[in-house]
């Protein structure tokens, strides 16, 4: 996974790629969770570039993306949100597995 530093760079991605973004922070415990298994996931959806995007260090994107509770992803296909999965609620391998499976390829 690709771990994002500016909001440039932000927009490049979602702009020219199809991507995965998850919305993280260094503290989250249900964030520490799902880590593991985020390998196999970004594996299982070749299709998509997946970033990280730590909420407190660009608390800006996050604030323009309605994205407070953590972990959340948001999805971008051809430079537009695709699909968010977005909760202060601790996700399950299966819960994100699901949501990819139903973007855009």
């Amino acid at each position: 996974m690709n771990h994002i530093k500016t909001k440039d760079e932000w927009l490049q991605r979602i702009n020219n790629e199809n991507v995965i973004a998850l919305f993280t922070a260094d503290w989250c415990p249900d964030c520490q969770v799902i880590k593991p298994d985020l390998p196999d996931i970004e594996a299982a959806f070749p299709s998509y570039t997946f970033i990280v995007v730590n909420r407190d260090e660009l608390l800006e994107i996050a604030q323009d993306y309605g994205v407070m509770g953590i972990p959340s992803f948001l999805a971008f296909h051809q430079g537009e949100e695709a699909g968010r999965f977005v909760s202060k609620d601790r996700k399950t391998k299966e819960e994100i597995i699901a949501f990819l499976k139903d973007l855009p390829n």
